[in-house]
């Protein structure tokens, strides 16, 4: 039966490995009412990726029920979290685009809802639910689709006042009692402001072109600082929609100007810095422009024409092939 019903993969993050947190519960609700839970063991990776993998779970993840200690807080959470159904109905039968289309008659789609046998390589569905433990009993919860990742949601965990049957429970496996763990852990001015404010979006489209007239640009690849991250390739990137948006972490890009000069280039932003600018903004109409010299040699950035500050920009030269590439 568990061939039948759909399947994916959990991982379980945290922001930083100081705010590791552990277990003593764990289910996720499913659609069709069979049981799925979490990896064994604790939090790991960085924020919104574990960097490892389990045992595949099965059915279409709708709740979770977990409780969980923050040692670094000294305490017990409840999280008991319903996810939005019409969203999950929908986000979990789509595909979504990675690669490019070999047949030249068929064109790209940000994701479809049908995918044929032969559209395997190009479109990659839901695989991991992704949960993320912030302090003070903050979780994110995100769905990936191999080259994209959205955030589902924000759920709030209630701290368990009554808690001494839970620390018999943790603590009875543990060489180290609730005391030593508290004094080498405790971080007493934890907070989950950082990776709260991650999570504001504001409406704009990135806009990335050159004053080389025989400029093709054919991928972009966006990372968000909330932990997001989407691939978009030919022909969305040349008319980009324009949509609500985190803050990007870094907006990688390849294009080419001729036979052989074939490029990419790798913009690093501040969430402080950009995040001011964008709240500068007297419009919902924002575009983060990224033009290219005739050379290739350099690019600018800026946000509605005014200049961007980055932390870095970076462009290599690169052997990649695509459909459309001088030949």
């Amino acid at each position: 039966m568990k061939k039948e019903l759909p399947e994916f993969h959990v991982q379980i993050s945290h922001p930083e490995n100081k705010y590791r947190i552990e277990f003593v519960s764990d289910s996720i609700r499913t659609l069709e009412g069979v049981r799925a839970g979490l990896p064994y063991g604790g939090t790991s990776g960085e924020w919104g990726e574990s960097r490892k993998v389990w045992t595949a779970q099965h059915g279409t993840p709708i709740g979770a029920d977990i409780t969980y200690y923050a040692g670094y807080e000294d305490a017990f959470y409840h999280l008991n979290a319903d996810f939005p159904i019409d969203t999950i109905r929908d986000w979990t039968k789509r595909f979504y685009s990675n690669v490019e289309i070999e047949e030249n008659n068929e064109e790209l789609q940000e994701y479809i809802y049908d995918r044929k046998s032969s559209q395997k390589r190009v479109y990659d569905e839901f695989n991991d639910l992704i949960f993320g433990f912030a302090p003070k009993g903050m979780v994110v919860v995100w769905l990936n689709f191999g080259g994209t990742q959205k955030e589902l949601g924000r759920y709030q965990s209630e701290r368990v006042q009554d808690d001494q049957a839970l620390e018999a429970n943790l603590f009875a496996s543990w060489s180290m009692k609730r005391p030593e763990v508290r004094k080498m852990s405790l971080i007493r001015d934890a907070s989950p402001e950082k990776w709260d404010n991650y999570r504001i979006k504001y409406f704009w489209k990135p806009i990335i072109t050159s004053e080389n007239k025989n400029f093709k640009l054919f991928w972009v690849l966006t990372e968000y600082f909330n932990a997001e991250f989407e691939s978009k390739l030919r022909p969305m990137v040349l008319h980009p929609k324009k949509e609500e948006r985190a803050i990007p972490s870094l907006i990688t890009f390849f294009w080419e100007t001729g036979k052989g000069k074939k490029y990419e280039g790798r913009a690093f932003f501040n969430w402080e810095k950009t995040n001011k600018e964008f709240k500068n903004q007297d419009n919902n109409d924002n575009e983060i422009q990224i033009k290219i010299d005739a050379d290739n040699r350099d690019f600018e950035v800026s946000l509605n024409g005014k200049p961007l500050e980055t932390i870095s920009k970076r462009i290599f030269t690169t052997d990649r092939e695509f459909k459309e590439s001088y030949k």
